[in-house]
């Protein structure tokens, strides 16, 4: 049995296939970011639109989150997402 690679990130863009950073933000005192104009308009995401934060989890440990915006994780789910993310944005 091949041996695992302990280093290799759970979200690797080899798996995923579509990731790339597109920019590094600050969590400030309060716990807040900002979501950079650029990556806002690229992604369309306007005032008052919801966003699920989705997050991978290696050996019990959160190793990395992503947002996801909330009419495309339904629209492109199949099925098992939609109404956890509905039952989320209710809250």
């Amino acid at each position: 049995m091949p041996k695992k690679n302990e280093n290799k990130s759970c979200c690797s863009p080899a798996e995923i296939g579509c990731c790339k950073v597109e920019s590094v933000i600050t969590v400030d005192e309060r716990g807040q970011m900002v979501l950079p104009k650029e990556i806002r308009d690229k992604a369309e995401i306007h005032p008052g639109d919801k966003l699920a934060v989705v997050n991978w989890e290696k050996d019990g440990e959160v190793c990395c989150i992503s947002l996801i915006k909330s009419r495309e994780a339904c629209r492109n789910s199949q099925g098992d997402a939609c109404p956890v993310i509905k039952d989320i944005m209710e809250k």
